[in-house]
C-alpha cells in the first residue's frame, strides 16, 4: 500500500470554495488526511489571502501555507457556464467548504439546500464569524473580532494597560481544528445514513468555548469572579508564569506540589521549601506575593540556559521564551519535521509549517505547494466531461481564469 492509500481520507473529494484562514486551514489539513481537495477561487484576484504578507516573487506565504496540497480551479460563477461547471464539480464531490457571511452564497445557488438537493450525500461545512442563527449572524467579522469578544483578550496582558494583539490566529486556526472534527465526524455519520449534513461553524462560538476556567469561575462564584489580566503569571496557579533572566525570558511551571518543593529548594533553600503555608495550592495562591519575588531573584542573577539547566536537574518544567529563528533550530521541531520544505514551481524550494496531525502507518507531510490561481483548470474540467473546445472556449471568455505563471508550467 502506497503512502497516500494509507491516508485515511484517501477517496473523500473536498470543494474548498474559501478565502483567508479559517476554511483554507481547515481543507488544508482535510489534504494532508489524504483527501484530494479543489480550491476554486475567482478569476484575476482569487483567495483574498493573496493579498496578504508576506511576498516573494509576487507569491504570497500567507497563501502557500494554508493551501499546500490542494488542486486550484479558477472559475467565473457569475456566468452561468462558470456555475454549471461548480455545480457539476460539486456532483461528485464529499465535502463543500466555505467560510463567507450567511446567506451569500444563497444568492449563488451554492448555498447548502441547493447544493444538498443535488448532493444528498454532500458534507457542507460553514465557517463564519458569528454563525448562521442569532442576532449577529449577519455581520461580518475576523478573528481579531471574536478574540476581542469572547473574553479572552481582556485576561492578556499587564493590568491597567490596553490589552496586546495576540499575534497569532487563534480563532481561525482553532475553529478550523474544529471544523476537521466535525467534517470526519459527519462522513463517518454518513456510512450509517448515507445522508450529508450542514455544519455550522463561527470563530465567536470557539473561543468562548476554549475557556477552560474563566466562564466557570464567574458561574460558579454566582457571578463574584471575573478573570481579568494578570501580567505575568497566574493568581490562581502559583508557581506558574514568566520570568527574567541576565539575557532574556524563561517559563516556569511548578504548579503541582512536588515540583514546587524542588523549585522552592532551589530557589529559596530548605527553610523555605519546609515552609508548610506553601505546601498547598491555596497556600501557594494565598501568599503568591511573598514567592513570586524569591523566585524572581533567583532568575535574575543568572542567564536562561543557567536557569533551564538547574531547573531540569530537578525536573521542574521549564522553557526559554524562544524566537521564531530559535524555533526553526531547535533539534525537537527538526526531528518532528512540524515545519516541511519542497518544491514550488515559481520560488523554488520553500520552508512552511506542517500540520501536527501523526499517524503510525503514513506521512501526512505536505510536499504538494499551494496551486498557482487556475493552474488544474483544464484537468478538473477534462475530468468533469468537458472536451478541448468548450475549455479552450471558456478560457478564451473568461470563465476559466489562470494567472501568468501557469503557461510557464
Amino acid at each position: 500500500m502506497s503512502t497516500t492509500e494509507a491516508l485515511p481520507l484517501a477517496g473523500i473529494r473536498v470543494i474548498d470554495y474559501s478565502h483567508f484562514l479559517a476554511g483554507p486551514y481547515l481543507s488544508r489539513c482535510l489534504a494532508a488526511m489524504g483527501a484530494e481537495v479543489i480550491k476554486v477561487e475567482r478569476p484575476t484576484t482569487g483567495d483574498a489571502g493573496r493579498q496578504h504578507a508576506c511576498f516573494v516573487n509576487g507569491q504570497s506565504g500567507y497563501y502557500l501555507q494554508q493551501n499546500m496540497g490542494k488542486q486550484g480551479l479558477c472559475i467565473n460563477l457569475k456566468d452561468p457556464r462558470g456555475l454549471e461547471l461548480m455545480h457539476k464539480l460539486v456532483d461528485t464531490a464529499d465535502v463543500f467548504v466555505e467560510n463567507y457571511r450567511p446567506g451569500a452564497l444563497d444568492r449563488l445557488g451554492l448555498g447548502y439546500e441547493a447544493l444538498a438537493a443535488r448532493n444528498p450525500g454532500l458534507v457542507y461545512c460553514s465557517v463564519s464569524a458569528y454563525g448562521h442563527t442569532g442576532p449577529d449572524s449577519h455581520r461580518a467579522g475576523f478573528g481579531l473580532i471574536a478574540e476581542a469578544k469572547s473574553g479572552i483578550m481582556a485576561m492578556v496582558g499587564k493590568p491597567g494597560e490596553a490589552p496586546p494583539l495576540l499575534r497569532i490566529a487563534l480563532g481561525d486556526l482553532y475553529t478550523g481544528a474544529h471544523g476537521v472534527a466535525a467534517v470526519c465526524a459527519a462522513l463517518l455519520g454518513r456510512v450509517k445514513s448515507g445522508k450529508g449534513r450542514h455544519i455550522d461553524m463561527a470563530l465567536y462560538d470557539t473561543l468562548v468555548s476554549m475557556h477552560e476556567y474563566a466562564i466557570q469561575c464567574y458561574t460558579l462564584s454566582g457571578g463574584k469572579e471575573v478573570p481579568v489580566q494578570t501580567g505575568h503569571d497566574l493568581p490562581t496557579s502559583t508557581l506558574y508564569g514568566v520570568f527574567t533572566a541576565t539575557d532574556g525570558y524563561l517559563v516556569i511551571a511548578a504548579q503541582v506540589d512536588d515540583a514546587w518543593k524542588r523549585l522552592a529548594a532551589l530557589v529559596g533553600g530548605e527553610a523555605f521549601a519546609a515552609d508548610t503555608r506553601f505546601h498547598t495550592a491555596a497556600g501557594r495562591n494565598e501568599h503568591r506575593l511573598e514567592i513570586l519575588p524569591v523566585v524572581r531573584a533567583w532568575t535574575e542573577a543568572r542567564s536562561v540556559s543557567e536557569c533551564l539547566a538547574a531547573l531540569d536537574a530537578i525536573d521542574v518544567p521549564c522553557a526559554k521564551v524562544q524566537r521564531i529563528d530559535e524555533v526553526l533550530q531547535d533539534p525537537q521541531i527538526i526531528a518532528r519535521e512540524v515545519v516541511t520544505e519542497h518544491e514550488h514551481p515559481v520560488l523554488g524550494k520553500v520552508r512552511l509549517p506542517n500540520t501536527p496531525i501523526r499517524f503510525s502507518d503514513c506521512d501526512t507531510k505536505q510536499t504538494v505547494p499551494a496551486p498557482l490561481m487556475g493552474q488544474h483548470n483544464r484537468a478538473i474540467a477534462q475530468s468533469l466531461g468537458y472536451g478541448a473546445e468548450d475549455i479552450d472556449r471558456m478560457v478564451a471568455e473568461g470563465v476559466l481564469y489562470a494567472e501568468a505563471a501557469v503557461a510557464q508550467l
